[in-house]
């Protein structure tokens, strides 16, 4: 089968190669799908780089997200021969989604409704319960409060953007020029901040009256992490969520203490099966009421993914881009 490879650590450009190899078997609690689609992400960059944390040894194939028909099952799983699922890979063993038979996850799989597009569903998991986690669960969202999405218009925070929206929060988003603003504003921005002119600190406090943000969603870390400290309500919580400016965020706990704010870990994985499955529900619920869609900017063919990883690494989509693996 092809496969897109990384032999070599650099920018997606120089590392990744096509190949051809064998089918991967399924080990217990994986499943091999015939991929339709595969999403593309930052962490498929910094996998190509060798500075994401679960990228595995050379040689790999990357690509955490994924929807196809199930062709194999390891020992026990859920899914069955057959169905159309959706779901995270088995990257951080190096056996991704860029390719033409890719192993997922079986307790982090779920059935694709007919009625989502393949380039929908490659894009729908990660986002969106990444999202729902975050606001719901670790930051407890509450209708009427302000919630500040960092980074508006990439995968993670255009979900939060619409998350947020339906659930009764003020949203004000960050997003870097005129194009990636009116973006946020699409997806159901109440205000955006252009970080490319604007002080976001200065900005938020004056868009809530002095108080601040009582949620921060953040998968931005560095800078605009120290920015949102600066602009977190007494007794909010900043959600970290990620690292897409490729700094960590740096916590004061002195400054913790005097504000009286809470910096909140949000992963997705490592959760019960029961509880991943009611979020699941829940989100394709919200897709189906028109509350939650996966902005897809473009369908990326099989042969343009080395340049379409740049333009995730550049920073330069808006939304989502998707590989057709078919």
């Amino acid at each position: 089968m092809r496969a897109w490879q990384v032999s070599r650590h650099g920018e997606p450009a120089d590392a990744l190669e096509q190949v051809d190899v064998e089918p991967p078997p399924p080990g217990p609690g994986e499943l091999r799908v015939r991929v339709a689609a595969a999403g593309l992400g930052l962490p498929d960059v910094m996998m190509c780089r060798g500075s994401y944390p679960m990228t595995p040894p050379l040689v790999f194939t990357p690509g955490q997200e994924a929807v196809g028909v199930v062709t194999a099952v390891g020992e026990g799983c859920e899914a069955r021969v057959g169905e159309r699922v959706m779901g995270v890979s088995v990257f951080y063993r190096g056996y991704g989604a860029f390719a033409a038979e890719a192993l997922l996850v079986d307790g982090f799989s779920f059935p694709a409704p007919d009625a989502l597009a393949s380039s929908q569903a490659a894009a729908f998991v990660i986002a969106g319960h990444t999202a729902h986690l975050a606001l719901v669960r670790r930051g407890a969202l509450r209708a009427g409060e302000t919630l500040l999405v960092l980074g508006g218009a990439g995968g993670t925070g255009s979900a939060a953007i619409q998350l947020g929206r339906a659930l009764g929060a003020s949203v004000v988003v960050t997003a870097r020029g005129s194009e990636r603003a009116d973006f946020c504003r699409e997806l159901g921005a109440h205000d955006v901040v252009d970080r490319s002119r604007d002080d976001v600190a200065e900005s938020v406090r004056a868009l809530t009256g002095g108080r601040g943000a009582d949620v921060v969603f953040d998968p931005v870390g560095g800078d605009a992490f120290e920015s949102a400290t600066r602009c977190v309500a007494r007794e909010g919580r900043i959600l970290a969520v990620g690292f897409a400016s490729g700094s960590d965020a740096r916590a004061s706990t002195r400054h913790l203490m005097t504000q009286s704010y809470s910096v909140v870990g949000v992963m997705v994985g490592g959760y019960e099966r029961a509880f991943a499955l009611d979020v699941h529900r829940d989100l394709v619920d919200r897709h189906a009421r028109g509350e939650l869609r996966i902005p897809v900017e473009r369908t990326v063919p099989w042969s343009e993914l080395p340049e379409a990883l740049g333009r995730v690494a550049a920073a330069e989509v808006r939304g989502r881009l998707v590989l057709a693996a078919e």
